[in-house]
């Protein structure tokens, strides 16, 4: 299988595309740490995963709460192959009636708590001189399209995927972002419907993306498939987008 015995982390596992990841990543013989704050959600994403995902109620933007995270996989597992960070938020404010309190709660979710997996698991793999870091981005983060404090976090995302590929490839360690568009899932469910409609419109393929698709890419590069990849923004938007 292609990810046999690959010791991965999943952050935002308690729900969509983070519960897909877990679920596909366990299919292809990946043991898998699914990372959420959510301990109810995460129980319904690993409990019919016999002992090959393991949850974790984190709150990733808490410093201490992720290095004991990456201790306790270093413990138990000796290292870490691949590291996924899915976890995010938003919300539909306007630029102008944007709270502070919500930037700063959008930017230290989406962003610093990547930051924070990132540099703890990047510790790990940098021992073992390999490793796979998939950050999630979006398509916002280019078009523009979407709340402010969403589109930048996710730009954010792509800036810190340049620069730690940079410089962690000398220590086999490869990173990437996985740019989706719009997606079939329950953070879509608070869109109004007009939006809806118009975003769809402008999907040359018509339709939104499905969870186990955008699943299907991320295993794939966090394989030894994709060992020639890194520093790469990996469009999976249907044609809503083209870089």
């Amino acid at each position: 299988m292609k990810l046999k015995n690959k010791i991965s982390v999943v952050t935002g596992a308690g729900q969509g595309m983070g519960r897909t990841m877990v679920q596909h990543f366990v299919e292809l013989g990946a043991i898998v740490y699914a990372v959420d704050v959510n301990a109810q959600a995460l129980e319904e994403t690993v409990k019919d995963l016999a002992g090959k995902a393991h949850a974790v109620v984190c709150d990733i933007t808490n410093e201490a709460a992720v290095t004991a995270l990456m201790a306790r996989i270093e413990q138990e597992q000796g290292h870490l192959d691949i590291l996924v960070n899915n976890a995010g938020i938003g919300s539909m404010d306007s630029f102008l009636d944007t709270p502070l309190e919500t930037w700063q709660r959008v930017i230290n979710v989406n962003l610093t708590g990547a930051f924070l997996c990132s540099r703890e698991a990047a510790k790990l793999m940098v021992k073992a001189g390999k490793g796979s870091i998939i950050n999630f981005s979006s398509t916002g983060a280019l078009t523009g399209e979407g709340p402010s404090h969403y589109v930048a976090s996710k730009a954010g995302m792509m800036g810190l995927t340049r620069s730690t590929a940079r410089e962690l490839a000398p220590s086999g360690i490869r990173v990437n972002s996985l740019v989706p568009g719009a997606t079939d899932t329950p953070m879509m469910a608070g869109i109004p419907q007009e939006w809806m409609d118009s975003m769809i419109a402008g999907i040359p393929l018509g339709r939104l993306g499905t969870t186990i698709e955008i699943a299907r890419v991320v295993a794939f590069l966090g394989s030894d498939d994709a060992s020639f990849i890194t520093g790469q923004n990996i469009a999976v938007n249907g044609g809503m987008a083209f870089y």
